[in-house]
């Protein structure tokens, strides 16, 4: 099975155990923040599901009605989760300030307390699993879904921090304050998720780092007959589209000229895998 569904297999797995750990002690406790946690869990649930479905079908072959491949799948499964995220933050931010203008005790500190710690250690193992796997095959979808949990051992950190400030002080206003700044560190993940999904549907270039070290690869393999121009790049998922013109000594067979552009392509590959690479020769 390809790796990036195993991990995201995984994703879905442990959101599924942490919702129902989370709505247990939310709903036995009575706070805000836990119940905050259990919403941004089934959020990262729901992020899951879009990656796992988005990195099977951007890994399908190109065909006749998408010839440019899938890619973008995963760029669109990145804007879905990060609107699902913002969503999930202003829901939290109602409910906190529903606990501050109408108090109430927070009960069983203890279980909550425990089930954070437990969603926290969960995360941290599976949020490095999914940035691991992203980083290898270049997965957005992957990414996003790492990003979520790794914002969610942040938040259920946060969360056990307030439920102990309760348990030592006996402040129950300190657990829609916890549940607030949750939701703020969330509406951040968001933006932060969308911008870096949505870039890549405009067709924008690749980064300026890369798009210097592909114009090293090309110019290695000029001579003092040669040049390029018109270098472009882009980027659909994980695959990357790179075309230039290639300017030629008209000397050159129609064979040679095939042998250099297939010298530059395999080079440029081995750096940026998977890549597709469209040279346009010309004479000078």
């Amino acid at each position: 099975m390809n790796k990036k569904i195993r991990v995201a297999r995984l994703s879905i797995i442990s959101n599924s155990m942490l919702i129902i750990l989370k709505i247990i002690a939310g709903l036995a406790s009575g706070s805000v923040s836990i119940i905050s946690e259990a919403i941004h869990s089934f959020m990262d649930l729901l992020a899951s599901f879009v990656a796992f479905f988005s990195v099977r079908i951007s890994d399908t072959p190109a065909d006749e009605r998408h010839p440019y491949g899938h890619g973008k799948f995963e760029n669109i499964s990145g804007v879905v989760e990060a609107l699902l995220i913002f969503v999930a933050a202003f829901w939290i931010i109602y409910e906190a300030v529903k606990k501050i203008t109408h108090p109430a005790e927070v009960e069983k500190i203890g279980l909550g307390f425990a089930v954070m710690i437990v969603s926290a250690v969960v995360n941290i193992f599976v949020s490095s699993r999914l940035f691991r796997v992203a980083r290898e095959t270049d997965s957005v979808a992957l990414e996003a879904d790492a990003l979520h949990l790794k914002t969610d051992v942040y938040t259920s950190f946060g969360v056990a921090t307030g439920l102990l400030l309760m348990w030592i002080t006996g402040i129950h206003l300190v657990d829609p304050i916890i549940a607030i700044f949750v939701a703020l560190l969330i509406l951040k993940e968001s933006y932060e998720l969308f911008s870096k999904a949505y870039a890549p549907l405009l067709d924008l270039a690749l980064p300026a780092a890369e798009v210097a070290q592909i114009s090293d690869i090309i110019q290695h393999h000029c001579t003092s007959e040669m040049s390029f121009h018109d270098l472009r790049s882009r980027k659909a998922g994980n695959f990357k589209y790179i075309d230039f013109h290639l300017i030629l000594d008209p000397e050159k067979t129609v064979r040679e000229a095939h042998a250099i552009c297939d010298r530059i392509e395999e080079d440029i590959k081995k750096a940026f895998d998977p890549a597709e690479v469209t040279i346009h020769v010309e004479n000078f």
